[in-house]
C-alpha cells in the first residue's frame, strides 16, 4: 500500500468526523434546518433512547456517500487514492454507527469507550446543545460546543439496559459514580 493511499484513507476517516458533527449539530438539532430526513430519525432517537434508524436506511446512506464521493475523489486524486479516501470516509461512518449503538446498548469497554459514552450521554441527558461528536470531541472543541461530562441524570424511562440492576432497578454500583436514574 502506498503512502498516498494511507493518507487518503486517514483523511477520509477524518472528514467523516467533521460530517458526523455537521449532521448531528445542525441537521439534528438546529431548527433552521428542519425538517429533514436525519432530524426525523434523530428526534425519535432522543425521545426513545433505544431507537435507532433501521439498518437499511444506514446502508442506503453509505451507498449514497460512496456514489457521491467516488467520482470526485477519483478525479482529484486518481482511482486508487480516491478509493482510499472513500473507504476511509465510509469505513469511519460504519464505525460511528457501531460505536453509537454500543454506547446505548452495552457497557463501555476500555477507557476511551467509557469516556465517549459519558460524552455522548451528557449530550443526550444534560444538554443537547453540546457534545455533538460521538466518535471524537475534536469538532466540539473547534466550534466551542465541548463540555466535560459530569454526573449524568438519566430519566428512568430512557435508561439503558446495562445501567440498571434488574433486581433492584437502581444504577449498578459500577456506574453509580457517574450516573443516576431520575423519574
Amino acid at each position: 500500500m502506498t503512502l498516498d493511499i494511507v493518507v487518503a484513507f486517514l483523511l477520509g476517516a477524518f472528514t467523516w468526523t467533521f460530517m458526523e458533527y455537521v449532521l448531528h449539530r445542525w441537521l439534528g438539532h438546529d431548527p433552521r434546518f428542519r425538517p429533514n430526513l436525519f432530524a426525523a430519525e434523530h428526534v425519535r432517537h432522543h425521545g426513545e433512547g433505544n431507537y435507532f434508524a433501521p439498518s437499511w436506511k444506514k446502508a442506503c446512506a453509505a451507498a449514497v456517500a460512496t456514489a457521491v464521493l467516488a467520482g470526485p475523489a477519483a478525479a482529484i486524486a486518481g482511482w486508487a487514492t480516491g478509493l482510499g479516501y472513500v473507504v476511509g470516509f465510509v469505513g469511519m461512518y460504519l464505525g460511528y454507527e457501531v460505536m453509537h449503538r454500543r454506547e446505548h446498548t452495552h457497557p463501555g469497554f476500555g477507557p476511551y469507550a467509557r469516556w465517549a459514552r459519558r460524552h455522548h450521554f451528557h449530550h443526550h441527558f444534560t444538554s443537547p446543545r453540546v457534545n455533538h461528536g460521538v466518535t471524537t470531541p475534536i469538532w466540539d472543541w473547534v466550534f466551542g460546543t465541548y463540555r466535560p461530562a459530569g454526573y449524568i441524570r438519566v430519566p428512568a424511562k430512557l435508561q439503558m439496559a446495562w445501567l440498571a440492576d434488574t433486581g433492584t432497578g437502581r444504577v449498578r454500583a459500577a456506574y453509580a459514580e457517574h450516573y443516576e436514574l431520575v423519574d
